[in-house]
């Protein structure tokens, strides 16, 4: 009997195997379909965004395009001293197309980020044009305004040469790219940014302690109570999801002020006196107090999950073995709720290291956070590439902390899937 007539066919004549094939194939394609819409989510929402801030963030052709003539005359100045009467007269040239134009403005914002005081000074030269003669050019500006003989304004001109630069990335960490090319961090009056990401960390690291010793004690609490106790209590736990985050905000600013609640109970029970009262406001005390409260029930629900499959009858196993409360509860039970920890501390840090609101109406000055700069450069300097560039290192920065975090504890173990592997967890 031949190979071919001991292949095995379907009911449709195909043989077997090639019909288990087309099959298989069937069915990833249905599995892809069903998918795609999910897909087509995060490629809408997430990846185009992200994609966008990027290019954003190293995009530098508006200068450039709105300065043809005067970066072509600039290709051969060396940026020592100032830049010969070509330069000068390119550059009226352009200049004077753009106040035209009504365009002069973007102009003056862009390098007005580039170098401080540039928004004036051509302004200035805007009005003044009008008056100019053919010719001498280069002397005609520089009587406009003296910053004109600053040979520094036209370097930040050259600057914006490059059509792309990670320029904007250098200003996040308070650092910027000299004449030579050189990375030299700015004057020690203007690191600002490095201030900002410091505390950001900061508040996020105390603002997740808190939660944890706050949120530990009620979720075991959840836990164990019988069943109508711990429903009243979570009731209590996701109360502020209830409630608008700008009302619950707002709230805290009435109760932390001088004369607020807060301080009249403090000089009730005479832990202060009246005429000194602890300011709780506008600082990072308010911040502390504030966001620990909102971002409390981010750290209780993941421990909760936790504890609620951990059975009673492994603490009193310690026990009965001769170990004391204390040793049991170290040796045995809080073990057991690490996947829980990981879990909520990892979601109240990512949280806190992008929080807006809160730190804005609480923190004052010295609350303000790099989210808080961020939503400054997008809202008021209409700065979208630096916005955008301080945007995507945070978004670094919380990849990072991710990847930590699964490197050290394990994704996986959120959901405790190892303990379920392993039978412990019903």
């Amino acid at each position: 009997m031949s190979s071919e007539t001991q292949k095995i066919l379907s009911t449709d004549g195909i043989p077997l195997e090639e019909s288990l094939k087309q099959a298989e194939k069937k069915n990833k394609i249905k599995a892809f379909l069903l998918v795609t819409p999910l897909l087509l989510f995060l490629i809408i929402t997430y990846i185009i965004p992200i994609a966008d801030m990027f290019s954003r963030s190293i995009d530098d052709k508006m200068v450039t395009n709105m300065l043809p003539k005067t970066y072509k005359a600039m290709e051969q100045w060396d940026g020592k001293e100032l830049p010969p009467e070509e330069v000068f007269e390119a550059f009226y040239l352009d200049y004077k197309i753009l106040v035209k134009n009504k365009t002069a403005g973007k102009l003056q914002t862009q390098l007005n980020y580039e170098k401080n005081g540039f928004k004036s000074v051509l302004k200035k030269l805007a009005r003044k044009q009008k008056k100019f003669e053919e010719g001498n050019y280069k002397e005609q500006i520089m009587k406009v305004h003296k910053r004109w003989r600053n040979v520094d304004y036209w370097r930040a001109i050259k600057r914006r040469a490059p059509a792309y630069t990670y320029s904007k990335y250098l200003k996040g960490v308070d650092m910027y790219s000299n004449e030579d090319g050189k990375i030299v961090q700015v004057s020690e009056d203007r690191r600002i940014h490095r201030i900002l990401w410091s505390r950001t960390l900061e508040v996020a690291f105390f603002v997740t302690l808190f939660c944890f010793l706050m949120a530990y004690p009620i979720a075991h609490l959840l836990a164990t109570l019988p069943m109508k106790y711990s429903n009243l209590l979570m009731i209590c736990v996701l109360l502020p999801f209830w409630t608008s985050l700008l009302v619950r905000t707002a709230s805290w600013m009435i109760l932390l002020q001088q004369q607020g609640i807060v301080n009249d109970f403090f000089v009730w029970i005479g832990l202060v006196t009246d005429d000194n009262r602890p300011e709780m406001m506008y600082n990072k005390t308010g911040t502390y107090v504030a966001m620990t409260q909102i971002l409390l029930p981010f750290m209780v629900l993941p421990l909760y999950s936790v504890m609620k499959t951990i059975s009673p009858s492994l603490m009193r196993a310690g026990k009965s073995l001769g170990a004391t409360p204390a040793v049991a509860f170290f040796k045995v039970y809080f073990p057991l709720t690490i996947p829980g920890i990981g879990a909520g501390c990892l979601l109240v840090f990512i949280l806190a290291i992008g929080y807006y609101i809160t730190p804005a109406l609480v923190g004052g000055a010295s609350g303000t956070l790099i989210s808080n700069q961020i939503a400054y450069h997008m809202k008021s300097t209409l700065d979208w590439s630096f916005a955008s560039a301080m945007g995507l290192m945070l978004l670094t920065g919380v990849l990072v902390i991710y990847w930590i975090y699964n490197k050290l504890v394990g994704v996986d173990n959120i959901f405790c899937s190892e303990l379920i592997k392993k039978g412990r967890l019903q």
